[in-house]
């Protein structure tokens, strides 16, 4: 019997890759004839890459899931969450530059093989629809008319995705999002030493808003004061822009009036930035919109390099081409996250943390 070592039995390089399989799959579909040009055959390969890629982005962010689903979110594992999502930033900029590659492929290059595609379209990859529902994309949210869950039962019908595919998308498509999931863990912030399960913990939320947007007006006031002081406008100019955005401030703070806790958490979060307890929270939510710009950044960039290829013309799957990637562009996901930059205040000018023995070092 050969044994472990032998010839029969040694793993490779080719053979742990399982390259002769891989590299058997840039021949275009099964009956698609005459084989690829290198332009058609460089297309092939970009967008298989794209789809390695986001299968990696989907176990990144069901790792995240799995620990943001916990009902109660143990803080040690929040370096291994913001390592997960740090993995996926690094993939999403790499993809924006894979875009470059792409633009080495002619217009009349591309139109060579265009038709071949037929009606494909990037819309049917189900990966990216599913990365798209795993973070918390609304329908509401999308272009008008694409309807991804629609869309892929209908492939699923024809045979044009697996069973398998559709029913994860399914899977997903009941599940907590990920900003269900933020949403309801900033929800859980101890704010001035109090937790939601504290019998006064409304109070203590509510006196901690209204502090911070008395302190915003406060500022607001200094602010106007000064611009008039170096002649950049007068009181009658600048006062009713400020009020606007005090009154945005409180609508996202205390929406129909009543203090919204999540929004609190982050704010306090975002605050104060030296309490130890809060470090990694922190760093937790900065990495989380960062996610979001490199998915974005990625967007714009696919957008440019189809302008580069196709002008304004229709997509193959008859979208409109250019302009539906400019809309998908827009899209944002953790929107509050990044509206909570519009409420901060200096550091300076914020009460101090009651109770910061609690955000302390354990010494």
């Amino acid at each position: 019997m050969a044994g472990s070592g032998s010839p029969a039995n040694r793993m490779t390089y080719s053979g742990y890759l399982r390259l002769d399989e891989l590299l058997q799959l840039q021949t275009g579909p099964e009956g698609h004839s005459p084989l690829p040009s290198n332009d058609e055959m460089h297309f092939i390969i970009t967008h298989q890459a794209f789809e390695l890629w986001f299968k990696q982005v989907r176990a990144e962010l069901d790792a995240v899931h799995g620990y943001m689903g916990q009902e109660s979110v143990d803080e040690k594992h929040l370096p291994q969450i913001v390592h997960h999502l740090e993995r996926v930033i690094e993939i999403f900029r790499l993809l924006a530059n894979q875009w470059k590659v792409m633009e080495t492929l002619s217009p009349q290059g591309f139109l060579a093989f265009r038709d071949r595609l037929g009606t494909s379209s990037g819309f049917e990859s189900w990966q990216m629809r599913a990365m798209e529902m795993r973070l918390g994309l609304k329908q509401e949210s999308r272009v008008a008319d694409m309807n991804p869950m629609a869309h892929m039962k209908k492939l699923s019908e024809e045979g044009k995705i697996s069973k398998e595919a559709y029913e994860t998308l399914q899977q997903i498509s009941i599940e907590p999002t990920l900003v269900d999931l933020i949403s309801s863990w900033l929800s859980r912030t101890p704010i001035n030493g109090s937790v939601p399960s504290d019998a006064n913990d409304q109070t203590i939320i509510d006196a901690y808003i209204d502090a911070h947007l008395s302190t915003m007006k406060a500022h607001s006031d200094q602010v106007i004061e000064h611009m008039v002081k170096i002649g950049h406008g007068s009181p009658e100019a600048l006062k009713p822009r400020m009020d606007a955005n005090l009154a945005s401030a409180r609508d996202f703070l205390k929406p129909d009036g009543a203090t919204h806790r999540a929004r609190a958490g982050l704010l306090f979060i975002e605050s104060y930035p030296e309490l130890p307890l809060l470090s990694w929270p922190r760093r937790l939510i900065d990495t989380i919109v960062q996610l979001e710009q490199s998915m974005l950044l990625f967007r714009h960039a696919h957008a440019r390099m189809v302008e580069r290829m196709i002008g304004r013309r229709m997509g193959t799957g008859g979208s409109s081409g250019v302009d539906y990637l400019d809309k998908t562009a827009t899209y944002r996901i953790f929107t509050d996250l990044w509206a909570v930059r519009t409420v901060l205040l200096p550091r300076q000018s914020l009460d101090d943390v009651i109770q910061s023995d609690y955000y302390g070092f354990n010494i």
